[in-house]
Order: structure tokens, then C-alpha cells, then sequence
């Protein structure tokens, strides 16, 4: 089974996830893409880790997702990935441009052959304003094609706003 999780920052996308693997029964394998690069970022980091249980397994990994997710998934384990839109700024920032392409093909190729659960989050960075910068412009589009092939794999698209989530596309949570 393979959930997508789109919301903006704060609307509790991360929480649902979190709740959805506890749910499954499964071992956890938490998969974190940030990096503390300043103390803000810092400071998330350790409010998620603070909020996880103990007994979850954990994975940091800013860039190679798609090698992480073959070697982590299994039939009887699930696999939370949290946040595809912090994987894709990383990509982003890397001043080889080839690399995001190769990362993104690699992730979505590999989804369909994943076992067990895998719940994706991810920022949705679309409902407003067009950036004004060049790179900010290429954020948000890069993220929006990245969601609609996600979408396109995932069992199950929930949008999260102020907590509540929105099934888009499969069964109800």
C-alpha cells in the first residue's frame, strides 16, 4: 500500500502519517530527508524526533531515497517518509542539475516494487502565489510535477489542512 500525504507546513500532515503507521501494526522505519542546516531546521528535527516512538527504526538520507526505500522495505514493515519537498530542495540545492532528474525517475520506478506500507509527506507548495524568483518558480513546479506522479502510483492521496485530512483518491482513512 502506498499513501500519498500533501498539506501545507502546520496542517498536520506529519502527525496523520505518524498515526497511520502506528496504525498498521508494522515495524517502523522512519525515513528523515532534512538536514539541521540552521537552527530553525534544528529545532523541527528534534520536535519530530521528540513526538516518534522509541522502538521506530530510523533512516537519514537528504538525497539517495530511492537506494534507502529498496533496502528498507518489506513485506512486514512499514516505511514512513517525511518530507519529499525537503528531499526535493536538497536536490535542488546540489549544483549538479542531472541529479534531481536521476533521483526522482529512480523513486518513482522503484514505488511499484516496494513491499509492505509506504506513507509519503509532502509539502503542497501549489495553492498560491507564483513565486517571484527563478529558483523558488522551479520549487514549486518541480514539486507540483513530482505530486502528480505520486499521485498517479499511490493507493491512496490524503490532503491535510488544519489537521483534517481530505481522502483524494482511495479508501477513507
Amino acid at each position: 500500500m502506498l499513501d500519498l500525504i500533501l498539506g501545507g507546513a502546520r496542517s498536520g500532515k506529519s502527525r496523520l502519517a505518524e498515526r497511520l503507521a502506528l496504525e498498521s501494526g508494522l515495524p517502523v522505519t522512519y525515513i528523515a530527508t532534512s538536514q539541521p542546516l540552521d537552527k530553525e531546521m534544528a529545532e523541527r528535527i528534534s520536535h519530530h524526533r521528540a513526538r516518534r516512538p522509541a522502538e521506530w527504526a530510523l533512516v537519514e538520507e537528504p538525497l539517495a531515497l530511492a537506494n534507502v526505500l529498496r533496502e528498507n522495505a518489506h513485506q512486514d514493515r512499514c516505511i514512513l517518509v517525511d518530507c519529499l519537498t525537503l528531499w526535493l530542495t536538497n536536490l535542488l540545492m546540489l549544483d549538479d542539475p542531472l541529479r534531481l532528474a536521476e533521483e526522482r525517475e529512480a523513486l518513482l520506478d522503484c514505488l511499484a516494487t516496494l513491499p509492505g506500507r509506504v506513507v509519503l509527506v509532502s509539502n503542497e507548495t501549489g495553492l498560491g502565489v507564483v513565486p517571484l524568483g527563478e529558483l523558488s518558480r522551479r520549487y514549486v513546479d518541480e514539486a507540483g510535477w513530482l505530486h502528480q506522479a505520486l499521485a498517479e502510483r499511490c493507493q491512496r492521496v490524503t490532503f491535510v489542512m488544519a489537521g483534517l485530512p481530505m481522502v483524494l483518491k482511495g479508501e477513507s482513512i
